[in-house]
């Protein structure tokens, strides 16, 4: 059962970021399975039913290398070397295959904030050429203006602006210009941790807060 996360949690990550190396993190890995892991594995279990009723297809899988990303750091062709995350993040996906050509709902809880949103952070190739033939199209690109406008405007930071100029062949002062020259998409919200994350609540805050960022994700499901 869910009751929130611990205070321990911020405390483990707070010390894994002054301290990011093999024998601190060894030293404290029962903190770390007690006050990350375990609450996690709780939390995902708890979203998940309720993370449905904004998308019937979401996965919510109560595991490492599940929902739960992993804390060591792919550091071979990093300049940090660092090798654990100072930060515990989540990815709940839509759609048969785990993987990020497909939208989703993000969590990322650091020693000071809580960063939560929804989309794709970068487009494979053949969800690039969908996604711009979509943004061409007049009533998706409209629709996708629209609702991009609206979350701008309830204060959402929407990122994935990539590129310099917009696709070969297409008018510079196309009206959907800077959408098309974004080789990701995704809207977000980051706050300081709020008192909801230490209860059971912390549930109904999440759920609430990707419903908000949801028609993003919905329109990228659909394109």
């Amino acid at each position: 059962m869910f009751r929130g996360f611990p205070k321990g949690t911020v405390t483990f990550l707070a010390g894994l970021s002054k301290n990011n190396d093999k024998e601190w993190f060894e030293a404290h890995r029962a903190d770390y399975d007690a006050c990350l892991v375990e609450p996690a594995k709780a939390f995902v279990e708890a979203l998940g039913p309720a993370l449905e009723k904004v998308d019937a297809k979401v996965h919510a899988e109560p595991k490492v290398n599940g929902s739960i990303m992993r804390i060591h750091r792919d550091v071979r062709f990093a300049r940090d070397k660092s090798p654990y995350k100072d930060h515990l993040d989540m990815w709940f996906w839509s759609g048969k295959k785990k993987g990020w050509e497909c939208s989703g709902f993000f969590f990322r809880l650091t020693p000071k904030t809580l960063l939560l949103g929804a989309g794709m952070h970068g487009f494979m190739p053949p969800v690039l050429a969908r996604y711009r033939r979509a943004v061409l199209d007049d009533a998706k690109g409209r629709a996708l203006a629209s609702v991009v406008a609206k979350l701008r405007k309830e204060g959402r930071d929407v990122g994935g602006e990539t590129y310099k100029k917009v696709p070969a062949g297409v008018p510079k002062d196309h009206p959907r210009a800077a959408l098309l020259r974004h080789g990701g998409l995704y809207v977000g919200w980051e706050g300081k941790h709020p008192a909801e994350l230490f209860t059971p609540k912390a549930v109904d805050f999440v759920v609430k807060e990707y419903g908000k960022l949801a028609p993003l994700h919905r329109w990228l499901t659909a394109m």
